[in-house]
Parts: C-alpha cells; structure tokens; sequence
C-alpha cells in the first residue's frame, strides 16, 4: 500500500531506529492478544522513549490517516491494545518509557511513566516503606499505564479499591498531539471537571497515558494469609462475612476458586503443591493485614475461625506459617489464568454482582451452561470480597475450543444476563477491547452509548486513537 509505505519512509526520516519496528517479523509478537483470539497487522510498532516523543509519533500518524492503537504490557483478556480489521494502524508501545521520575514518602505519592511495570512500581514503594495498592497476577508484565487504561481491579481492591482510587494525576498526549499535563499530587482539587476520570478505564479512547501520580499507603507491618476449604460458594461467603465483620479494612484480599481450577493450577504450574490432603469443592484464600508490627493476627482471628471449623462451614485450613507458605498459597489461586491457558484455554467472562447473590449466581451458571454446552467444565474464581468472578468455560473432552466460540454468544449472553438480572455487570475489571462491544451494546442504555460517543467525538473527531474498541463509529 503507497500509503503505508510514505508512512514508513516518514517515520524513519522523523526517528533514531530505536524508536521503531517496521519488519513483520519483528512486528508479530506486539499484534496478538494475550489470549491469542485476535491477530491483525500493524504498520508499525512505535517505542516512544519520552513524552515529547509520544506527541511526535501521534502528530506523524495524523498527517498520514494512520490510527493509533496504545499499548502496553499486553496482558489484557479483551484484546483492547491490538489492531483490528480493515484500518491502517501503528501501535504506539509505551515500554522505553520506564522511568521512576520521584518518589515522595511525605506526601505518599510517587509520579512515573506508563511503560513502568507494576512489580517494579511495587518495589519502588516498598524501598521506603510504602504501599503501591495495587496487585494482580500479571504484576510482573503488566504497565501502570495500561492498569490506569483499564482501571485494572486486582486482589486488594476490596481493602484499596481499584486503580481510579490510586490516581491523583495523569500526563497524557491527545489525538491531535497536545500534551495535557494534568500531574498534581493532591488529594483536594475541586476545579471543575475532574479530566483525568475520562481517561482513568477509557481504554486508550481519548489519547495516551504517558505518566502518572500514583498515591502511595503505609506499608502493613503484620500479615496473615489463610486457605479455607469448603462444600460450596455458600459457605465461602459465610467465611467471607464473618471475618469481614471481624477484621472490616484491615481483611485485603478475599479470593475464591474451585477444585476444577486447583486442579489445573496442580497440574501445570510448576512447583505448585497441594494445600490439603484431600480434595474439596471449593476455596477461599483470605489475606488480613495490620500496621501494627507487634500484633497477634492469628490469635484475634482464632475464635472466630474455630467457630467456622466447628460448624462445619469450613472442612479445612491452612494458615501460612512462613513468606514461602504465603506465596505458595497464593500461587494457587493466581496461577489459575495462565494455566487454564495451558490446559487448552475457555470462553471467559468477567462478571460482578452484589456480594449477597454470589451463591445464587454461581448456582444459576452452574445449572444453566450445562444445558447449553453439555458435557463443559466450568471454572469460576476471582474476588469473592467485591463480587467479581470469572466464569470461564471450558470445552468438553475432546471438543476443540474453536468449536466452543463458534457456540459462544449464546453462552456468553447468557452468563451476562444471569450477572445483570441479579444486579449486577458483564464487566467488572477485564474492560470492554474488541471483545465485549456487542455486549455492551446490548445491555447498557441507547443514551449511555450516546454519550460516550458524543465525547469520543469531542476529543477525536477523526476517530483515530484505538478504533473498533468500546464503542463502534457510527460514521
């Protein structure tokens, strides 16, 4: 395509090699999803090295009517930072873009660029004794950038919140190539439109997230990580509710899983050890925290816990006795992603619904995708404490996972509807990419669709950064 070509002839008079990935070799790994459902050419890859950079590139696609898909650790399960089809586009991949630029341990901020991945953000807080409140499996691949993009949710959102709570400024290059620098480190500023929300979750709409101030908490002294067994959802939510009711704040994290995905976590993820000595239905991983270095977590926690036993609501647990305890424990529960993708991979849904009717909607998906799919396995897990489960299906022996997604609007619409009915979303923290479109669509009103058009129009009236995700053009 001529186009493309002056394109590329532009980009590499305009910037040192470095700065650029024009080969299609070269370029394939930055064009598939995470998932691998989703495999689209680009024009180019483009690695920014600075925010002036990042205004540079996206002024050069303008001139050339090239879109523009940001990008960043491509963790993402909804293919929302990959090309899609019937467009030129070049992927503007925020990675060299990795530096700490401060870190202020009396305002409890640190400021940084997108391309810093979260582990080192997390480390970079723990060197002074902070907290970045913020953690998920794919913490060590994933951008802050992209975590802001998609308000990435994670293990401690129900103790911190999600990342919108964690962002008190943004720096961010606009579709026309302005700059907004937008970094304050406060925690009041009434001045109108709060800007920095319609890029928080927006997916790359509006422009690209080249920097970030990032509120920082005091660092728990004290931690105590439990894995209970129990006969069902039920039972794990009474665990939930009543350690909740005993700990309030200071309970972080509550995770729930099943023995389907034990099961494959045991199986293809190296090192990892079975928790108990048999086998039960299901799981709920509690982490509980404290400032307080000389606190006796366990023994506040014990009657409540003997109660739990003695009723039989909980059959088993183990408490993590040492760091390596605590981190093999969690491996069962956050290996449980990259291992379903190793058993085969499932149609997944992102679902949350009030925490009261989690029973009843695990039991309403249980019942109802079997007669869909017979024969399927289904895998839920994810955050019993804020009502976010995934519920993800898996074929049926010897059935291919294509044959699967050639059935999946019919299961996916109907998890979606059991989530919704029960007051509840399709999407609680995965976002909406290229996948969920139709879904959105169908359940969310014609004037909120209307609405986020009209300012996606406001601010990129060419319909240029990241096309074909969230909403569609409606020319």
């Amino acid at each position: 395509m001529q186009e493309s070509g002056e394109f590329i002839n532009a980009l590499t008079r305009a910037f040192a090699p470095a700065a650029y990935i024009a080969g299609d070799d070269e370029r394939r790994p930055f064009e598939i999803d995470w998932r691998g459902l989703i495999d689209q050419p680009a024009v180019a890859v483009l690695l920014p090295g600075s925010t002036a950079e990042v205004a540079d590139m996206v002024k050069l696609c303008r001139e050339h009517s090239v879109a523009i898909v940001p990008q960043g650790g491509r963790t993402g399960l909804v293919a929302g930072a990959v090309p899609i089809e019937g467009r030129p586009q070049a992927i503007i991949n925020v990675r060299r873009m990795n530096k700490i630029r401060s870190v202020d341990p009396i305002n409890n901020t640190a400021e940084m660029e997108s391309g810093v991945v979260l582990q080192t953000a997390q480390d970079a807080a723990a060197s002074i004794d902070r907290l970045f409140p913020l953690s998920l499996a794919a913490e060590g691949s994933c951008h802050v950038g992209g975590t802001i993009a998609t308000n990435a949710g994670g293990v401690q959102a129900l103790s911190y919140g999600s990342m919108r709570q964690q962002v008190l400024g943004l720096e961010v290059v606009l579709p026309d190539g302005r700059i907004w620098n937008g970094l304050r480190s406060l925690r009041k500023e009434n001045i109108g439109l709060d800007l920095k929300q319609l890029f928080i979750g927006s997916e790359g709409l509006f422009g690209i997230i080249t920097a970030a101030t990032i509120r920082l908490l005091p660092r728990p002294k004290k931690t105590l990580t439990m894995l209970a067994a129990v006969e069902s959802a039920e039972f794990a939510l009474e665990t939930f509710v009543r350690v909740k009711n005993l700990c309030g704040s200071d309970l972080i994290s509550c995770e729930y899983f099943t023995s389907n995905g034990l099961g494959m976590v045991l199986e293809h993820v190296p090192d990892a050890k079975p928790p108990f000595k048999e086998s039960f239905r299901a799981y709920v991983l509690l982490e509980v925290a404290s400032l307080d270095g000389s606190a006796d977590l366990l023994s506040g926690l014990e009657p409540t816990l003997e109660v739990l036993l003695s009723e039989e609501i909980v059959h088993d647990m183990v408490v993590a006795q040492s760091e390596d305890q605590r981190l093999s424990l969690w491996t069962l529960r956050e290996g449980i992603s990259e291992a379903e993708k190793a058993n085969g991979g499932a149609l997944k849904h992102d679902i949350a619904v009030p925490i009261s009717r989690i029973p009843d909607v695990i039991d309403k998906i249980d019942r109802e995708i079997v007669q869909i799919v017979p024969g399927c396995t289904i895998n839920i897990f994810g955050h019993l404490g804020d009502g976010n489960l995934h519920v993800n299906i898996m074929p049926p022996k010897g059935t291919a996972l294509s044959e699967l997604y050639s059935r999946g609007r019919s299961v996916t619409s109907r998890v979606e509807r059991i989530a919704i009915e029960a007051g509840g979303t399709f999407s609680a923290e995965h976002g909406i990419g290229q996948l969920r479109v139709a879904s959105l669509e169908q359940h969310h009103a014609t004037v909120e669709l209307e609405l986020m058009r009209t300012i996606k129009k406001a601010i990129d009236p060419t319909w240029m950064m990241n096309p074909g995700k969230v909403v569609r053009h409606d020319g």
